[in-house]
Protein backbone atom coordinates (compact mmCIF):
# COMPACT_ATOMS: atom_id res chain seq x y z
CA UNK A 1 0.00 0.00 0.00
CA UNK A 2 1.33 3.32 -0.95
CA UNK A 3 2.09 6.09 1.73
CA UNK A 4 -0.97 8.22 -0.04
CA UNK A 5 -3.02 5.80 0.83
CA UNK A 6 -1.96 4.57 4.70
CA UNK A 7 -2.42 8.73 4.84
CA UNK A 8 -5.87 8.65 3.53
CA UNK A 9 -6.68 5.59 5.95
CA UNK A 10 -5.05 6.51 9.21
CA UNK A 11 -5.97 10.51 9.10
CA UNK A 12 -7.70 12.01 11.93
CA UNK A 13 -11.39 11.76 10.83
CA UNK A 14 -11.82 15.74 11.93
CA UNK A 15 -9.15 16.47 9.45
CA UNK A 16 -10.31 14.37 6.59
CA UNK A 17 -13.72 15.33 7.11
CA UNK A 18 -12.88 19.00 7.14
CA UNK A 19 -10.78 18.75 3.84
CA UNK A 20 -13.27 16.41 2.49
CA UNK A 21 -16.15 19.14 3.21
CA UNK A 22 -14.08 22.11 1.75
CA UNK A 23 -13.69 20.39 -1.60
CA UNK A 24 -16.92 19.62 -1.71
CA UNK A 25 -18.01 22.94 -1.09
CA UNK A 26 -15.76 24.49 -3.57
CA UNK A 27 -16.79 22.28 -6.82
CA UNK A 28 -20.77 23.75 -5.69
CA UNK A 29 -19.70 27.07 -5.73
CA UNK A 30 -17.49 26.91 -8.57
CA UNK A 31 -19.89 25.43 -10.72
CA UNK A 32 -22.89 27.15 -9.66
CA UNK A 33 -20.94 30.04 -10.86
CA UNK A 34 -19.81 28.50 -14.07
CA UNK A 35 -23.77 28.08 -14.86
CA UNK A 36 -24.28 31.91 -14.64
CA UNK A 37 -22.99 32.17 -17.91
CA UNK A 38 -20.41 35.05 -16.96
CA UNK A 39 -18.10 33.65 -19.09
CA UNK A 40 -19.73 31.03 -21.34
CA UNK A 41 -16.51 30.94 -23.33
CA UNK A 42 -14.49 29.65 -20.61
CA UNK A 43 -17.12 27.15 -19.30
CA UNK A 44 -15.41 23.45 -20.70
CA UNK A 45 -12.13 24.11 -19.05
CA UNK A 46 -13.52 25.33 -15.88
CA UNK A 47 -15.59 22.35 -15.38
CA UNK A 48 -12.85 20.20 -16.68
CA UNK A 49 -10.99 21.81 -13.82
CA UNK A 50 -13.73 21.58 -10.91
CA UNK A 51 -14.66 17.57 -11.95
CA UNK A 52 -10.61 16.78 -12.16
CA UNK A 53 -10.23 18.49 -8.76
CA UNK A 54 -13.55 16.63 -7.18
CA UNK A 55 -12.14 13.22 -8.57
CA UNK A 56 -9.15 13.71 -6.21
CA UNK A 57 -11.56 14.00 -3.35
CA UNK A 58 -13.44 11.30 -4.36
CA UNK A 59 -10.16 9.01 -4.32
CA UNK A 60 -9.48 9.85 -1.47
CA UNK A 61 -12.45 8.66 0.14
CA UNK A 62 -12.27 5.37 -2.21
CA UNK A 63 -9.20 4.51 -0.72
CA UNK A 64 -10.01 5.42 3.07
CA UNK A 65 -11.83 2.76 4.76
CA UNK A 66 -15.15 1.46 4.96
CA UNK A 67 -16.76 4.58 6.98
CA UNK A 68 -19.63 3.22 9.29
CA UNK A 69 -22.52 5.57 9.97
CA UNK A 70 -23.28 6.04 13.82
CA UNK A 71 -26.93 5.30 13.86
CA UNK A 72 -28.50 2.79 12.32
CA UNK A 73 -30.85 4.73 9.84
CA UNK A 74 -29.60 7.52 8.29
CA UNK A 75 -31.21 11.23 9.74
CA UNK A 76 -33.61 12.85 7.18
CA UNK A 77 -31.98 16.41 6.11
CA UNK A 78 -34.95 17.64 4.78
CA UNK A 79 -36.10 18.43 0.92
CA UNK A 80 -33.64 18.00 -1.36
CA UNK A 81 -32.66 21.61 -2.57
CA UNK A 82 -34.04 21.83 -6.43
CA UNK A 83 -31.28 22.05 -9.22
CA UNK A 84 -33.42 22.23 -12.17
CA UNK A 85 -32.28 25.50 -12.57
CA UNK A 86 -28.49 24.38 -12.26
CA UNK A 87 -29.49 21.57 -15.15
CA UNK A 88 -30.97 24.03 -17.45
CA UNK A 89 -28.83 26.40 -17.69
CA UNK A 90 -25.61 23.90 -18.51
CA UNK A 91 -28.44 22.27 -21.07
CA UNK A 92 -28.39 25.47 -22.47
CA UNK A 93 -24.58 26.50 -22.25
CA UNK A 94 -23.24 22.86 -23.68
CA UNK A 95 -26.44 22.54 -26.56
CA UNK A 96 -24.01 21.89 -29.02
CA UNK A 97 -21.69 19.14 -27.25
CA UNK A 98 -24.41 18.48 -24.11
CA UNK A 99 -24.96 14.86 -25.54
CA UNK A 100 -22.17 11.69 -25.03
CA UNK A 101 -22.28 8.46 -25.14
CA UNK A 102 -20.42 5.91 -22.29
CA UNK A 103 -19.93 2.24 -21.54
CA UNK A 104 -21.39 2.78 -17.97
CA UNK A 105 -19.48 -0.32 -16.79
CA UNK A 106 -16.30 -1.33 -18.80
CA UNK A 107 -15.66 -4.58 -16.70
CA UNK A 108 -19.40 -5.81 -17.89
CA UNK A 109 -18.85 -7.72 -21.80
CA UNK A 110 -19.96 -5.81 -24.31
CA UNK A 111 -21.89 -3.45 -22.81
CA UNK A 112 -23.44 -1.12 -25.38
CA UNK A 113 -22.39 2.51 -25.19
CA UNK A 114 -26.04 4.73 -23.25
CA UNK A 115 -26.40 8.45 -24.50
CA UNK A 116 -25.98 11.01 -21.10
CA UNK A 117 -25.77 14.93 -21.36
CA UNK A 118 -23.14 16.92 -19.60
CA UNK A 119 -25.72 19.14 -17.49
CA UNK A 120 -27.78 15.83 -16.20
CA UNK A 121 -24.73 14.53 -14.87
CA UNK A 122 -23.48 17.76 -13.00
CA UNK A 123 -26.53 18.70 -11.73
CA UNK A 124 -26.93 14.92 -10.21
CA UNK A 125 -23.25 15.22 -8.62
CA UNK A 126 -24.53 18.39 -7.41
CA UNK A 127 -27.44 16.30 -5.53
CA UNK A 128 -25.43 13.71 -3.88
CA UNK A 129 -23.42 16.06 -2.63
CA UNK A 130 -25.59 18.68 -0.89
CA UNK A 131 -27.00 15.76 1.00
CA UNK A 132 -24.10 14.70 2.38
CA UNK A 133 -23.34 18.50 3.15
CA UNK A 134 -26.28 19.01 4.41
CA UNK A 135 -25.67 15.90 7.19
CA UNK A 136 -22.18 18.18 7.84
CA UNK A 137 -23.59 21.21 8.47
CA UNK A 138 -25.82 19.30 11.14
CA UNK A 139 -23.00 18.38 12.67
CA UNK A 140 -23.20 14.12 11.64
CA UNK A 141 -19.87 13.96 10.63
CA UNK A 142 -19.68 10.44 10.71
CA UNK A 143 -22.63 10.02 8.20
CA UNK A 144 -21.87 12.55 6.08
CA UNK A 145 -18.41 11.05 5.50
CA UNK A 146 -20.39 7.54 5.02
CA UNK A 147 -22.53 9.41 2.58
CA UNK A 148 -20.48 11.02 0.21
CA UNK A 149 -17.81 7.36 0.17
CA UNK A 150 -21.14 5.60 -0.27
CA UNK A 151 -22.63 7.94 -3.34
CA UNK A 152 -18.84 7.60 -4.45
CA UNK A 153 -18.71 4.28 -5.16
CA UNK A 154 -22.71 3.87 -6.14
CA UNK A 155 -23.23 6.77 -8.34
CA UNK A 156 -21.64 10.31 -8.25
CA UNK A 157 -17.76 8.80 -8.66
CA UNK A 158 -18.89 7.00 -11.83
CA UNK A 159 -20.76 9.89 -12.93
CA UNK A 160 -17.68 12.45 -12.66
CA UNK A 161 -15.68 9.63 -13.88
CA UNK A 162 -17.85 9.54 -17.41
CA UNK A 163 -18.26 13.28 -17.22
CA UNK A 164 -14.77 13.79 -17.22
CA UNK A 165 -14.04 11.81 -20.02
CA UNK A 166 -16.36 13.30 -22.31
CA UNK A 167 -14.97 17.21 -20.93
CA UNK A 168 -11.05 15.85 -21.71
CA UNK A 169 -12.71 14.65 -24.99
CA UNK A 170 -13.75 17.84 -25.70
CA UNK A 171 -10.69 20.20 -25.15
CA UNK A 172 -8.55 17.27 -26.96
CA UNK A 173 -10.80 17.33 -30.45
CA UNK A 174 -10.04 20.93 -30.34
CA UNK A 175 -6.66 21.27 -28.76
CA UNK A 176 -5.60 18.28 -31.34
CA UNK A 177 -7.58 19.56 -33.94
CA UNK A 178 -9.15 16.70 -35.00
CA UNK A 179 -13.13 16.57 -36.19
CA UNK A 180 -15.28 16.09 -33.39
CA UNK A 181 -18.22 13.44 -33.83
CA UNK A 182 -21.44 15.28 -32.99
CA UNK A 183 -24.19 13.00 -32.13
CA UNK A 184 -26.86 14.86 -33.94
CA UNK A 185 -30.50 14.09 -32.59
CA UNK A 186 -29.55 11.33 -30.02
CA UNK A 187 -31.56 11.55 -27.19
CA UNK A 188 -30.75 10.17 -23.53
CA UNK A 189 -34.02 8.99 -23.76
CA UNK A 190 -33.41 6.41 -26.36
CA UNK A 191 -31.75 2.65 -26.08
CA UNK A 192 -29.10 2.94 -28.88
CA UNK A 193 -27.18 -0.29 -30.00
CA UNK A 194 -23.31 0.67 -30.54
CA UNK A 195 -24.31 0.63 -34.61
CA UNK A 196 -26.87 2.83 -33.92
CA UNK A 197 -25.11 5.05 -32.88
CA UNK A 198 -22.33 4.96 -35.59
CA UNK A 199 -25.32 5.80 -37.50
CA UNK A 200 -26.35 8.57 -35.35
CA UNK A 201 -22.86 10.12 -35.30
CA UNK A 202 -22.57 13.15 -37.40
CA UNK A 203 -19.53 14.93 -38.48
CA UNK A 204 -18.47 18.77 -37.60
CA UNK A 205 -15.49 20.28 -37.79
CA UNK A 206 -13.34 21.41 -33.91
CA UNK A 207 -13.33 24.80 -34.80
CA UNK A 208 -17.06 25.45 -35.33
CA UNK A 209 -17.38 24.97 -31.13
CA UNK A 210 -14.30 26.24 -30.43
CA UNK A 211 -15.30 29.95 -30.22
CA UNK A 212 -18.54 28.98 -28.15
CA UNK A 213 -16.87 26.88 -25.67
CA UNK A 214 -13.92 28.97 -25.60
CA UNK A 215 -11.22 26.04 -26.89
CA UNK A 216 -8.27 27.66 -29.54
CA UNK A 217 -5.88 25.95 -31.83
CA UNK A 218 -2.72 26.06 -30.77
Amino acid sequence: MSDAMLHAVNQDPDDFAVQIADSIESFIVAVTEVAKGDEPDSAVPFLLLEVSQLLLTGGRLGAHEDIVPDERYEPDTGPEPDVDDLRERFGRMLEPVDVFSEVFDPYEPRKAPVAFRISDNIADIVTDLRHGLAHYRSGRTTEALWWWQFSYFSNWGPTASATLRALQSLVSHVRLDQPLAALDGLDTDEDLAEEALAEEAGRVMAEEIAAPLGLHSP
